[in-house]
């Protein structure tokens, strides 16, 4: 790669040393034998197109259009030097020579001109042809090319004597050059039909490389086709050809020629209508007040400034209408999708946006897939949109799908910079539509766990407590009966009726306990997780509970770490095989950071999500925390939850 850069710059070198060389010869001519067009088109094409050829070269060695642009390039400027030289040797008095230089250069000419204004439209931006039918078009124009330079060479000059004029063609000849002419200009304008057919035709990230060289190069085919008049605004133009042709080829996604033309727009009709405003006014003020030219170059400017803003305006909204249908101009695009979608409902704002997105980048449908979440359609995005993931803060949040390009409209829906504008504020919607989601499901376990605990506490009094304290009545009866005739069969009624207490008493203490364990009101949250951790661990494991204080924390709170605790260490105690266990209590940024590590065999590489792990992660999830379970890099697993300490009450509806 590196000896193909060195060597294309080399051969840049070129074109620069012989269009300077020509244009120094020819400042040298006497006025009689220099040309009467001071520049035409083959000057700038010699300079620019070998420069820009060699440097695509020295990226894409193997790349056509770099070739095309190349060797092209080359032959215009040997053309300029061929013809300069004619010129030097006709002032010098060789006219012979001259005529021999004269016909030698319509070779490069004719071959500068079918390639850089045929060929090289015709295989641009990827160096293909767009279809099979454009075929024919290649050898027709190099044959036309052939006969027009064969025609140029065989004709008669009026000041060079020809040497190599055929006199048997000389009365038909002008006819014939005429209709080769005429056939080199059809080519040059089936070379730019071409385009436009590939930019038609192509998908929408093509259709902005395509456009950068259909740009420059209708206008260089025009200024060709109106005549050597427009020859000199030509040759200037055509400085921009290759370097269009090098932003299609190299960097065409981060250069919008929608953004040019627009611009160009705005400016020649500011320019244009400015011009005529402070012209006219200021003719208009001299005619009647022709003693006052101040007071007149005063009022054309200020008139021209209150046109300004106006026109201004008025021009960029007609080139907005003319790139983007009704969507307007794309800068504008995040502005309009905050606006609308501060108006519309919370619930409805991914609607409004993906509404806002499909008509700003004027494609036939959007949608925005969100992780976990809703989707929102808004037309159709047909079988294979593209994707775009959505990130909010480094996290993946869902996905914005956009269908085709609408009809009749410039390809803006895959710029990347209005894209790269409206993401964000996409992303940000989709992630507060994933946490309402979030927020609704969550809402939805509470309630059913909820009711599965009302549920639970209905059949444990009715099927348990209530039988037993009906049983119990009806032996507190018949002790009561038996007491003065039996009092044996008394006492042992009323033992069984303190056993039943006692079983009741039991079942009550169950129950309380699985509401809310007793031991964190007698002990607090640390010391029910230590007393905890003597009840469930062997007495070989070793223990170390590091907890700093905590102070006062919601109940919720510390019956969720007192259950995340202790299906830890029931996990520890029946998988891990540890020999030390640390737990960790922390409080910090209105957070209760749970840690539970061990030293054991750690988790297993195909592994499933049993109950109590999942029970885990939904306690914390039901307080908005999280619970992770992983295994260090030092061995053993790790237990973390992170809950937060300030807990919502929940509202007097909901409960």
């Amino acid at each position: 790669m590196r000896r193909a850069r060195l060597a294309a710059w080399a051969m840049a070198a070129g074109g620069l040393v012989i269009v300077p060389t020509a244009v120094f010869i020819q400042l040298g001519l006497p006025p009689d034998w220099a040309p009467a067009l001071p520049a035409t088109p083959d000057y700038t094409s010699g300079l620019a197109f070998p420069l820009v050829g060699a440097f695509l070269l020295a990226h894409q060695p193997k790349s056509k259009i770099a070739w095309l642009m190349y060797v092209g390039g080359m032959f215009s400027a040997i053309c300029v030097l061929l013809s300069i030289l004619t010129y030097r040797a006709a002032a010098d008095g060789d006219l012979m020579l001259a005529g021999l230089l004269n016909d030698l250069a319509s070779i490069p000419w004719t071959l500068s001109g079918v390639m850089l204004a045929v060929l090289l439209p015709l295989f641009s931006p990827d160096g293909r042809l767009p279809s099979r039918r454009w075929r024919p078009l290649v050898p027709i124009a190099v044959t036309a090319a052939v006969l027009q330079a064969f025609l140029f060479s065989t004709g008669d000059k009026a000041r060079i004597p020809n040497p190599l004029a055929i006199d048997l063609f000389q009365p038909y000849h002008a006819d014939l050059y005429n209709v080769v002419y005429v056939l080199t200009n059809v080519c040059i304008a089936a070379g730019l039909v071409s385009l436009a057919v590939r930019l038609r035709g192509a998908d929408p990230v093509t259709r902005r490389q395509i456009a950068w060289p259909l740009f420059t190069f209708a206008i260089y085919v025009v200024c060709l086709l109106l005549g050597p008049r427009f020859w000199v605004i030509g040759a200037a133009w055509t400085c921009l050809i290759p370097i269009s042709i090098m932003v299609s080829v190299l960097r065409y996604r981060l250069f919008g020629i929608d953004t040019v033309i627009s611009h160009a727009i705005v400016a020649a009709g500011l320019i244009t209508v400015v011009s005529a405003v402070y012209f006219g006014v200021g003719a208009v003020s001299s005619l009647l007040v022709s003693s006052y030219h101040q007071v007149a170059g005063l009022a054309a400017a200020l008139f021209a400034g209150a046109f300004f803003q106006p026109l201004r305006r008025a021009l960029q909204r007609l080139s907005d209408r003319m790139l983007y249908g009704r969507s307007g101009d794309p800068r504008l695009l995040a502005g309009r999708l905050v606006h609308e979608a501060r108006q519309a409902d919370p619930a409805e704002a991914l609607g409004v946006a993906v509404t806002v997105v499909r008509d700003g980048l004027a494609v036939a449908g959007a949608a925005v897939e969100v992780t976990d979440g809703p989707r929102m359609d808004s037309g159709s995005v047909g079988d294979r949109p593209r994707a775009i993931d959505l990130i909010w803060h480094g996290e993946p949040v869902g996905r914005l799908l956009l269908g085709p390009c609408g009809p009749r409209r410039f390809a803006v829906s895959h710029d990347e910079r209005v894209i790269t504008t409206l993401l964000p504020y996409v992303a940000d919607m989709a992630h507060s539509a994933r946490m309402a989601a979030d927020l609704q499901r969550s809402r939805g376990r509470i309630l059913a766990a909820r009711e599965e605990e009302r549920r639970r506490l209905r059949r444990d009094l009715h099927d348990g407590l209530g039988q037993t304290l009906g049983a119990m009545a009806m032996t507190l009866n018949m002790a009561r009966i038996s007491i003065s005739r039996s009092p044996a069969t008394a006492d042992d009624l009323l033992e069984d009726l303190r056993s039943g207490m006692e079983a009741v008493t039991g079942d009550i203490r169950e129950l309380v306990y699985g509401l809310r364990p007793p031991a964190l009101d007698d002990l607090g949250l640390t010391g029910a997780v230590t007393s905890l951790t003597k009840e469930t661990l062997p007495p070989a494991t070793s223990v170390e509970v590091v907890a700093d204080e905590l102070g006062e924390l919601p109940a919720a709170v510390e019956v969720a770490a007192y259950r995340i605790v202790q299906e830890a260490l029931t996990n520890v105690r029946r998988h891990a095989q540890a020999g030390r266990v640390l737990l960790q209590l922390t409080r910090e940024d209105e957070q209760l950071i749970v840690r539970i590590e061990d030293d054991g065999v750690g988790l297993a590489e195909l592994r499933r999500a049993g109950v109590g792990t999942s029970s885990m992660r939904e306690r914390a999830a039901e307080l908005g925390g999280t619970c992770a379970i992983t295994s260090p890099d030092t061995g053993g697993t790790l237990v973390e939850a992170r809950l937060p300490t300030v807990v919502m009450e929940p509202s007097p509806r909901s409960s």
